[in-house]
This record gives C-alpha cells, structure tokens and sequence, in this order.
C-alpha cells in the first residue's frame, strides 16, 4: 500500500543519519586530535626544523605566508583543531558547523597557495590542511557529540599534553647550531641534521661558472652517500657583468616557483651573452616555470628587494671575490676546489 503523502519517509539519507551519526561524530574527534597533532609538529619545525627539513617545507616556512600578521600559521592550526576537539563533547552544531566549514574552506586556500604562488609544497601541511577538509565534509554530514569515554580521554591527553610544549616552542631559543661568531647569515641558514651550502653566485662570473659542475658532483656523491644537502644561493651580481643582475632577478623569479635548482643549472650552461632578460626568461620557460607568473614576479619590487639584501649579506660575511661559498660554516673562496675536498667538506658539515 503506497504511504500518504504526510507519511513519506523523507529522502534515504535522512533515514540512515541517526545511525550514522555516532561514527561521523568519532571520526570528527579524530580528524581534529590527528591536526592538532600536524600542526604542532608543523610548529615545532617552525622553531628547528625536525619533522620536515626537505626544500619543499623550507621555501614554504621561509614564504610570506608563513606568517600572516606576524604569527606563524601552524597557530591558526592549532587554535582550530583545539576548537574543535572541545565541540566534540558540547551541544552547539551551529557553531560546530561553521568552524569547520570556515577550516574547510581555509585549508583549501592553503592548498591552492602553495600550488600556485608559492610552488612548493610542506609535507606536514599536506597532511593538516586534507584532514581539515575531511573534518568539514565530516561535521557537515551530520557529526555531533561524543559521549566521553576513557578510550576518548586517551586519544585526546596527547593534545592536552602538548600545551606545555606549544609553550616551550613559544618561549624556548633553539639551540645554537654553529659556534659563536659564525657570520649571521650562515649561521641563519643552517639546519639541524642537514649539510647546508651558502653559495654567493654571479651567473655571469667565469670563476663561478668553472667551479659549478665541480659543486654539483660533490652534492651528488655526498647525497649517494646518504648526507641531506640543501643549498642556499645569495645573488651577488657584479657591476662589472652586463648580464649578472638579468640572472640573478631571473634565478630569484624561478625559485620563486620552486625551480630554483633547474634555473641555475640552466643559467651556468647558457652562453653569458645569452643572459639577456629575454633569453633568461626562455631559459625559465624551458625549465617549467609558467611566463606569466614569472613575469609577475619579476616586476614585485620584492623580487629586487631579494637582491639588496643578499648582496648585504655577502658584504656582512666578508666576501672579497668570488667565487664565495660555505659549506656548513667553513668558507671555500675561488675556483681551485677538487670534487673530492668539497664531497668530504659537506659529509663533515653535519
């Protein structure tokens, strides 16, 4: 016998919701303990790289981004999830749903920046941003509260746990990683655990040129040999090469899309007097970067801010020629390097 109309069901999903909920509202209190926990090790990283010391978290803890109105992001991180923890066991769905429809949304942003104007991407962000879009879909789907019971208090004491060490990483100076007196910008540029290469460079500098492929093979026998390397190029163009300061701005544009290390390889292998701005562009194109975004970046005064200020640097740190570079924070000046010195001088950095 069909139902009346008064006595319609109503749609499928409303049926199965009562039945759903209880799972939905458990799987939103572990999707917000789990970020809570990626966002403190985000934070952690934020004061001494530990969890994530790849390029691709650095050049995005080093974006201006990382630190919207002066605070690091990983807190907005961790103020949400916390949040949201708490309304796992208090009645307001209203509140519930439009925090997190608001992380959702955020966390969708934050994707999209490190795609398309950052170029890099931070693996503890790639796992804090999906799960504040899952926790969204999740409370939208009908998550509401959770009886509290002892299994719950031992999942979420981790997130109570680590309110001293949020305060710690606050207030807490990281350990010195290099001896006293080391010149500020190495000193700066160093990493826990990873060998660093401070290399001050003119694309069109002959000395620079001849000791590039020397670097590169030293890099790669150490990194064969398991040792992390990352390498931190200063632009110090020279007035007395027409095309120095073209090179550099266009380094500076393409590392801006991550493509820094394709860029400099393309830019020591080019003929100097290829190093116009029109063949460093091409150059950029072939190398994967978008021309409109680089052209973008090209014309922000920030772009030639970088410049100034790394050309301080090298002032800071001494250099008198080049080519300058450090490895950890032992100097290398000149082109007379053999592979072999370099390899062993990075596999003792760390």
């Amino acid at each position: 016998m069909p139902f009346a109309a008064e006595e319609m069901p109503g749609p499928w999903w409303r049926l199965l919701l009562p039945h759903m909920r209880p799972r939905l509202s458990l799987a939103a209190f572990v999707l917000s303990v789990a970020g809570f926990g990626a966002s403190l090790a985000s934070l952690i990283d934020y004061r001494a790289p530990t969890f994530c010391a790849e390029s691709g978290c650095d050049i995005v803890r080093a974006s201006a981004w990382a630190h919207p109105l002066g605070i690091p992001m990983p807190l907005f991180g961790l103020g949400f999830f916390a949040t949201m923890i708490a309304l796992c066991f208090v009645a307001r769905p209203t509140a519930r749903k439009v925090l997190a429809l608001g992380g959702a949304t955020w966390a969708i942003a934050l994707i999209a920046i490190q795609a398309l104007v950052i170029g890099a991407w931070c693996k503890l962000c790639m796992i804090a941003d999906p799960i504040a879009i899952l926790l969204g879909i999740t409370v939208i789907a009908g998550a509401g509260t959770v009886k509290p019971r002892w299994w719950l208090g031992a999942i979420g004491a981790p997130a109570l746990a680590a309110i001293p060490v949020i305060f710690l990483a606050l207030h807490t100076e990281p350990p010195p990683l290099v001896a006293p007196g080391t010149p500020v910008p190495i000193a700066r540029a160093q990493l826990p655990g990873v060998a660093t290469i401070v290399d001050f460079v003119d694309f069109e500098c002959p000395f620079c040129r001849r000791l590039a492929p020397v670097l590169d093979k030293a890099i790669s026998a150490a990194r064969e040999d398991g040792v992390v390397v990352r390498v931190v190029r200063k632009m110090t163009p020279l007035h007395m090469h027409p095309h120095a300061l073209d090179a550099a701005l266009a380094y500076c544009c393409a590392d801006a899309q991550g493509k820094g290390d394709q860029m400099a390889a393309a830019l020591f292998a080019a003929p100097a007097d290829e190093l116009t701005p029109q063949g460093c562009e091409d150059l950029a194109v072939k190398v994967g970067c978008d021309r409109d975004r680089y052209r973008a970046t090209l014309a922000d005064p920030a772009t030639h801010q970088r410049i100034v200020n790394e050309s301080a640097d090298a002032k800071t740190v001494g250099v008198r020629g080049l080519p300058t570079v450090y490895i950890g924070t032992t100097g290398f000046g000149g082109a007379d390097h053999d592979a072999g010195e370099l390899a062993a001088a990075i596999e003792k950095s760390i």
